[in-house]
């Protein structure tokens, strides 16, 4: 029992201290510890720090209609590669693909082809995305499956997901919740922003980008469209104003790169620079080399942003977008398009804004129920233990920094559910010290010395304790895997709170009692 090397004792304080030390700098504001070397600390969920709640829900319909059109367009380009086989208008009513041949003898051949642009009717994932059907023993129709659809939907909500992230973490905001709910919708919580505003601006948009050409005939209502063309909004001229562009685009926003806010040399105003990779560059470089002295448009989303004229071939890869921009919406499109376009639109269903005023009255609620409960132990163990009751106190105070500590070095985030566990953790973090010190009581009454009571109370009750925390792990670690929000909250503080009470409740006070019983030798002991 007395075999407590001096090395563990100065390692089990170097970890308590610089773990107490830990919490320190979540008990002051950010700007009071901003030149500290060290800084960690324990970030507030949205029910304590107020901040912007969206739920963001991606029309579907919208994703398998644009599936169907895109097919529908490889077919026509497949069909084109074998002018021998002669083909109606290829339809996309009803959400399915269809085409009626000319000649029937051609149906072979027109289904190897089909199934070449089809994947032989299986997706990468293995699911059959599309069947072919024959009806009328001349007409092609190609239906998405429901399987390839689902996986569709799936693969766009996953990429919507992670887009969505990447914005929200360039906006500089701190431990954001973003989270799928059922199929088709994202839950975005942000601690901290008041002002859902601009959040919903950055996520509405889609961002897509494409540089097109465009048509130098003024655009007239009631005018005739040539097909080649599309008339689209155009942000630069007066309100209303619409402009016409070739509907073929020559270069996406799918090699870019980078894109961010700067400011134009000539007259200071805001801009977005971009630049492409290797292959986007020299396609860019190429499309304004042989349009010299036409303008192209930089259209976002279905409206043109900018309609600049090329006066030289542009080269290096890289240009700007300008058109009317403050600083705010020059940002805000950098970050759209630096983060990727969406696969799917999002649109806000439901927001609200927490402010800081419930937070502020969780946060007192919360310390004044840690303060009365740790007092309330403190003096129970203080009256039932005695001397061993006060190396329980010690063990609950410091394990209650210790948490902190935890929570700060992995940047955790405090919600009112994680309070509570806060406080439940206090109440059973003396479990531990309660078993060790009635199996001493047990011990000494069989008549065994001080020492031999100490040794096989703790050795005896230890095995007791690991089984009992166990089975509160095993609870928290379903409820992390399987929660969300305030459940995966509380069970992250319940978990370390597990972790830190065993090692402060046994080892700990161990090291106490061992120390105790080395300098004094007791023949008797009052617990």
């Amino acid at each position: 029992m007395l075999d407590f090397p001096r090395w563990k004792v100065w390692s089990i304080v170097a970890v308590l201290v610089a773990l107490c030390a830990l919490a320190v700098p979540s008990f002051f504001s950010e700007d009071q510890t901003k030149g500290w070397p060290v800084h960690p600390r324990i970030n507030l969920g949205l029910d304590l720090a107020g901040g912007s709640y969206l739920l963001l829900e991606a029309n579907t319909d919208d994703l398998i209609k644009t599936l169907v059109n895109n097919k529908a367009q490889d077919v026509i380009n497949e069909m084109r590669r074998a002018p021998a086989i002669k083909t109606g208008t290829v339809s996309t009513d009803g959400g399915k693909v269809s085409f009626m041949l000319q000649n029937v003898g051609q149906l072979e051949d027109a289904r190897q082809r089909l199934l070449s642009i089809t994947g032989g009717g299986a997706g990468m994932t293995g699911q059959r995305v599309w069947d072919i059907a024959v009806v009328n023993s001349s007409t092609f129709v190609l239906t998405p499956t429901k399987a390839g659809t689902d996986q569709l939907i799936k693969d766009a909500m996953n990429s919507a997901t992670e887009v969505v992230r990447t914005r929200i973490d360039k906006l500089g905001t701190r431990e954001p919740t973003i989270q799928q709910q059922g199929g088709n919708r994202i839950i975005v919580q942000v601690p901290g922003l008041k002002d859902p505003a601009a959040l919903k601006e950055l996520l509405g948009k889609t961002a897509k980008l494409e540089f097109k050409m465009v048509d130098e005939r003024p655009y007239t209502p009631g005018m005739v469209v040539p097909p080649d063309d599309e008339v689209l909004p155009y942000k630069e001229g007066p309100p209303g104003s619409k402009i016409l562009v070739q509907r073929q685009a020559v270069i996406t926003g799918d090699q870019l790169t980078s894109a961010k806010q700067a400011y134009k040399q000539e007259d200071n105003s805001p801009i977005v620079d971009f630049s492409f990779d290797s292959v986007g560059g020299k396609k860019f470089a190429q499309v304004t080399q042989v349009n010299i002295g036409r303008r192209f448009a930089v259209v976002v989303d279905g409206e043109v942003i900018s309609a600049p004229r090329i006066n030289s071939a542009i080269l290096g890869g890289s240009g700007y977008i300008e058109g009317s921009f403050t600083v705010a919406s020059a940002n805000t499109l950098a970050i759209a398009l630096s983060s990727g376009k969406l696969t799917v639109p999002l649109k806000v269903v439901e927001e609200s804004s927490v402010g800081p005023d419930l937070g502020k009255d969780s946060i007192n609620a919360g310390i004044k129920a840690s303060i009365i409960a740790v007092v309330l132990v403190v003096l129970f163990m203080l009256a039932t233990y005695g001397r061993f009751g006060i190396y329980a106190d010690w063990a609950v105070v410091i394990n209650v920094l210790v948490i902190m500590g935890v929570l700060a070095v992995i940047n955790g985030t405090l919600t009112l559910p994680g309070i509570a566990g806060f406080v439940l953790t206090i109440g059973t973090a003396v479990d531990a010290n309660v078993l060790i010190n009635e199996r001493i009581r047990e011990e000494r009454r069989r008549g065994r010395s001080v020492i031999q009571s100490v040794e096989l109370g703790y050795k005896e009750a230890s095995r007791t304790i690991f089984e009992a925390n166990m089975t509160h792990a095993i609870s928290g670690v379903i409820m992390f895997l399987l929660g969300s929000g305030p459940v995966k909250g509380f069970a992250v503080v319940l978990l370390i709170g597990i972790a830190t009470s065993v090692f402060t409740a046994v080892t700990f006070t161990r090291m106490l009692v061992v120390l105790w019983l080395r300098k004094n030798r007791p023949q008797t002991i009052n617990i």
